[in-house]
């Protein structure tokens, strides 16, 4: 049987791990108060909008896309929508009764979704119309991928699936290895070149599997288990693997931060970092947030450390990502953190609403998600 264990529950349980049976309290770990800023920066918000909050202890991974000059979000209810020009174009309902759980997705003249039933969703761009709907295996709860005309999805029982982006029609199934006992997450599919798809797994490897064949090309470890316990053992690689040339970074839960050459078939470096997010890749650093609040960076090539930052413990920190020339941050106030990449420095400050549980720089703008739903998309002045 396969055991998905929420993250929040997971820190809870590892924090108790060692307790006797006199002391059963567990004392909340306060977070940092925000560090006071002298001639803070500011981002300058250019849209947003608001759909259903998610839970608080299991927040989805509901983001927003954007395709074609259009912008398109999800509502957790089971509405797909889609923007242009900060005006809705339109609005349709997938389900009457069972909400969506991951997306949004969009490319090749189409949007995708999925729900905790496992149905996955294809919608028309231009007119919000399902052209297509497919039944998984079970819940969905990562994005999916689009690429070379094939709409790549993992369901969270291991199955990767691809299906014909234009009609739906299943073109091949990928049975990944199980594990007894895992984070209730799933990293998203991502392209691993222009004909094979990277799938990252809760048993700490990585997959590269073509596209249109469904026929697995590279098999990786990125993450070592460690511990007596099967909540000390948890190594999956939950925050989405990203791609730089040649080189492979990958973060895991209770694991490593893992820079792999895929070249020279070699680990370039390793660092004991646990994190759940995707990390954030330059030509020349990584930079990584830990699941305690730190923000990391790393030289890409030697995997020396090149800051630490640890005025945001305990704010429950987001991905980081690149924002022009500021590395961003979100955390649980809504707060959107600037740092200087160079130095680790707190250099300004911008707030939204919620939790934040997803960053995405796309075209030169922040795309941010919160636990309450608010959506909205920020650039630099």
């Amino acid at each position: 049987m396969n055991i998905k264990i929420p993250f929040a529950f997971a820190i809870l349980t590892a924090a108790l791990m060692g307790c006797s049976s006199h002391q059963p309290k567990v004392e909340k770990i306060k977070p940092n108060p925000l560090p006071k800023l002298v001639q803070a920066k500011q981002l300058v918000p250019v849209f947003s909008t608001s759909v259903s909050a998610t839970a608080e202890n299991d927040p989805l991974r509901l983001q927003m896309a954007t395709d074609n000059n259009m912008l398109f979000a999800v509502d957790p209810k089971g509405t797909v929508e889609a923007f242009q020009n900060n005006k809705r174009v339109w609005a349709t309902q997938t389900t009457k009764k069972q909400g969506l759980s991951a997306g949004v997705v969009a490319g090749q003249g189409i949007v995708v979704a999925g729900n905790q039933k496992g149905e996955l969703f294809g919608l028309d761009q231009q007119t919000g119309q399902i052209k297509w709907t497919s039944q998984l295996s079970a819940p969905i709860i990562a994005p999916s991928h689009i690429q070379l005309g094939r709409v790549i999805t993992v369901s969270n029982d291991g199955n990767v699936y691809a299906h014909d982006a234009q009609t739906g029609q299943q073109l091949w199934v990928y049975h990944l290895p199980s594990v007894e006992f895992s984070l209730r997450g799933q990293a998203a599919p991502i392209a691993l070149d222009p004909n094979n798809v990277l799938v990252a797994t809760a048993n700490g490897y990585v997959y590269g599997i073509d596209v249109i064949t469904g026929v697995a090309r590279l098999q990786r470890q990125v993450s070592v288990a460690e511990g007596r316990t099967d909540v000390a053992r948890l190594n999956d690689v939950v925050g989405d693997p990203v791609m730089m040339g040649q080189f492979l970074v990958t973060a895991g839960y209770q694991g490593q931060l893992t820079v792999n050459d895929l070249e020279q078939q070699r680990v370039v470096w390793s660092q004991d970092v646990s994190s759940s997010k995707r990390p954030e890749v330059t030509q020349k650093a990584v930079y990584a947030t830990t699941t305690d609040g730190k923000i990391l960076a790393y030289d890409l090539i030697t995997g020396e450390k090149l800051w630490e930052n640890t005025q945001l413990l305990h704010r429950n920190l987001s991905n980081p990502v690149m924002l022009g020339s500021d590395l961003v941050v979100g955390d649980l106030d809504g707060v959107l953190n600037l740092v200087d990449p160079s130095t680790g420095n707190l250099i300004g400050r911008s707030k939204t609403k919620g939790d934040i549980t997803s960053l995405r720089v796309i075209d030169g703008q922040l795309y941010v998600s919160t636990q309450k739903g608010a959506l909205s998309v920020w650039q630099n002045r």
